[in-house]
């Protein structure tokens, strides 16, 4: 069961360490790409920005973006902003999706995201943590998914493999990281099963898109190649 009272204080503790490790950056720093590909780290800045605002949207029952393309286009708007603006602009917008989540509520409710994706209001503040801790790693500044809270990475591996679960794309696949667990993902196409071993930081990178899994030990089969995002 989602605690989404000690989510909301995760995610201003991951918000804390973000803030507190980009504040050490100057405005060269921040327009130098980022480790998303076509993003500079003020892109990176932008988007969290904007994430919260769209977050407290879903909170509230409004739509999470008003399209797609304004979403981009917000982005785009706010990356070259300098580093101070940015700094500002995340601590604002993170203030605002704190009290949104202080506010009462029934927790219990669906809400919609983007794409017609619907969820428990429980799950939205992890849904934010997933957020702040991932894009600090996509930064590039030094803090990196071995650097995650523990209960952070399994939580995220297990909600990777709950998304990837029955996936027509995807064989079925055990995931092993090493912590005495053993999840399975995957199902919906041939081949397999596939056993996936790893550090829970390269099993997670993986899933996530962020490593290639390279480090990971495949039996089975080869890896499989895990839709994007």
């Amino acid at each position: 069961m989602m605690d989404h009272v000690r989510d909301l204080a995760s995610v201003r503790d991951a918000t804390e360490r973000l803030l507190s490790a980009v504040a050490e950056l100057d405005n060269a720093a921040a327009a130098e790409p980022s480790r998303l590909p076509g993003w500079s780290r003020g892109h990176v800045l932008a988007h969290l920005s904007r994430n919260a605002d769209a977050l407290v949207n879903v909170l509230e029952g409004r739509p999470m973006y008003a399209s797609a393309s304004a979403r981009d286009a917000d982005i785009a708007r706010d990356a070259g902003r300098p580093l101070d603006v940015q700094l500002a602009d995340l601590r604002k917008s993170a203030a605002l999706f704190e009290d949104t989540g202080a506010a009462p509520a029934d927790w219990s409710r669906t809400v919609e995201l983007r794409n017609g994706v619907t969820d428990s209001a429980a799950r939205v503040p992890f849904r934010r943590w997933v957020e702040v801790d991932l894009h600090h790693v996509d930064l590039g500044i030094g803090y990196e998914l071995e650097d995650l809270p523990e209960e952070f990475t399994a939580r995220e591996i297990d909600f990777l493999a709950e998304r990837f679960a029955g996936h027509q794309d995807v064989p079925a696949t055990t995931l092993d990281a090493g912590d005495g667990r053993t999840r399975t993902t995957g199902g919906g196409a041939g081949g397999g099963p596939v056993e996936v071993r790893g550090t829970a930081a390269d099993l997670l990178g993986w899933l996530c898109g962020r490593r290639d899994g390279t480090a990971l030990t495949v039996r089975g089969g080869p890896l499989p190649a895990l839709p994007p995002l």
